[in-house]
């Protein structure tokens, strides 16, 4: 019998238009060590909050409205902190659908490819944003927070002007 994974979640938005083409499902992983000066989600930091939630249960949750869905959006926190969840997770989404799988880190590129059991991943994934949040960068368009960040398009699903598009707010209200 395989163990299962798990993976720790701040935050799943089923239906977001503002993080990448088309709608989305947006997974906010919990955990992240970068303390990004100015980071607009400080919520997600501590990595033991937020919860856990098997990778089978989470990628069923996914699929079962990805029809109504372009793809998922996966951020954080630092979500290359979970690099073997993360990778089952879009293994079984890229496996069982059709939808596109965008990922920020905080990393670097170049310490993205450094990672070890990291091309997997990269194997599974249309976009990456790459790098660490500089506030003193700050250019908040077109998904990317700071101009250092760096844009990797890893499939041909997508191009820059894809991301162009993206609407900069959304309000979600919630009970």
């Amino acid at each position: 019998m395989i163990p299962s994974l798990s993976i720790r979640v701040h935050h799943v938005e089923s239906f977001s238009h503002v993080n990448g083409p088309g709608v989305r499902t947006v997974i906010w992983t919990q955990g992240c060590d970068l303390h990004c000066h100015g980071c607009f989600n400080p919520a997600t930091h501590d990595m033991n909050g937020g919860y856990r939630i098997e990778i089978e249960e989470l990628a069923d949750q996914i699929l079962s409205h990805s029809a109504q869905t372009e793809g998922i959006t996966i951020s954080g926190g630092e979500p290359l902190l979970q690099i073997p969840p993360l990778t089952a997770l879009v293994e079984l989404i890229r496996n069982n659908s059709k939808s596109s799988i965008i990922l920020y880190s905080g990393f670097t590129w170049g310490s993205i490819q450094q990672l070890p059991d990291i091309q997997k991943l990269l194997d599974n994934i249309d976009v990456l944003l790459a790098g660490p949040y500089i506030e003193t960068h700050r250019v908040a368009s077109a998904m990317v927070g700071s101009s250092n960040k760096t844009l990797h398009f890893l499939t041909q699903r997508y191009q820059e002007s894809d991301f162009n598009k993206v609407s900069p707010a959304e309000v979600i209200i919630t009970s």
